[in-house]
């Protein structure tokens, strides 16, 4: 984080995740100063951080951080293209950009990185996956890591490939975990409790076993076989929803692929 504090950083794009980034590097110690915003609506927030907004670029940042939405990457890259081919390391968070496309628009010798954050990390409870391309360092590496533990955890993926099952595992994740509130809760009601009963009971069970999950020493197998009683209440659940061809097993693993081949064909 010293080269950010003495080179600087680009922010382009200031929406949730930008602004949830944000704020952890400032909560952090970074000094706003240090740290260019360009996005065409600045929020009151925004401005009263203290960070340059829409000012000129500094002449050799130590990162730009490109963080608008896919469909909007293709007009907003040229005008950060003087920073490529340099020392300054690119971080995209979008969805669907190869590291080729950020090549062709930048110039081939920019060091890159993509990352693959997920919606969790608005409330600093993130996880996100990262990989560069063959003029990312181990320090560009490092830096881009140092900055996304600002919003959660961090991995790294040994090639841009795996970022797609990352991407089904992770990045659409929180999705799957929201129907599992659902449709919990709809069957609670189904079951004689009250609507908001039965979601209070969903959410808080989900979030808590989530904790635990995360903690724990022993791991979700362990977990499970704890909770679960030989010939008890759980167990017959279970045997539903572990059924080998109508159980949640093949259920995810057909979710998995489906997200896969969808995020192939986007990014053809």
């Amino acid at each position: 984080m010293d080269d950010v504090a003495s080179r600087g950083m680009v922010l382009l794009g200031c929406g949730r995740m930008g602004s949830a980034m944000l704020k952890g590097w400032l909560d952090g110690g970074l000094n706003p100063r240090a740290v260019t915003v360009i996005t065409p609506n600045p929020s009151d927030w925004l401005r009263e951080t203290g960070v340059h907004v829409n000012a000129p670029l500094p002449a050799d940042p130590a990162i730009v951080l490109l963080a608008v939405k896919p469909q909007k990457m293709d007009e907003a890259l040229p005008q950060l293209k003087s920073l490529g081919n340099g020392n300054t390391v690119f971080l995209s968070v979008a969805a669907g950009i190869t590291l080729a496309r950020y090549e062709e628009i930048l110039g081939a010798q920019t060091p890159i990185v993509r990352a693959m954050p997920n919606t969790p990390s608005a409330i600093g409870r993130g996880i996100t996956g990262i990989v560069g391309n063959g003029h990312a360092t181990q320090a560009h590496m490092d830096l881009a890591q140092s900055l996304l533990e600002a919003v959660g955890q961090v991995v790294r993926v040994a090639d841009e490939t795996q970022l797609r099952a990352l991407t089904a595992i992770s990045g659409c994740g929180p999705a799957y975990v929201f129907h599992l509130i659902e449709t919990m809760a709809k069957a609670g009601e189904g079951a004689g409790l009250a609507p908001d009963v039965a979601l209070q009971l969903a959410r808080a069970t989900v979030a808590g076993a989530g904790a635990l999950a995360e903690t724990a020493s022993e791991d979700p197998a362990q977990l499970r076989i704890n909770v679960t009683s030989p010939g008890g209440v759980t167990a017959e659940a279970l045997r539903v929803l572990m059924d080998e061809e109508t159980g949640f097993p093949p259920l995810l693993e057909r979710a998995v692929a489906a997200a896969i081949k969808r995020d192939k064909e986007l990014s053809a």
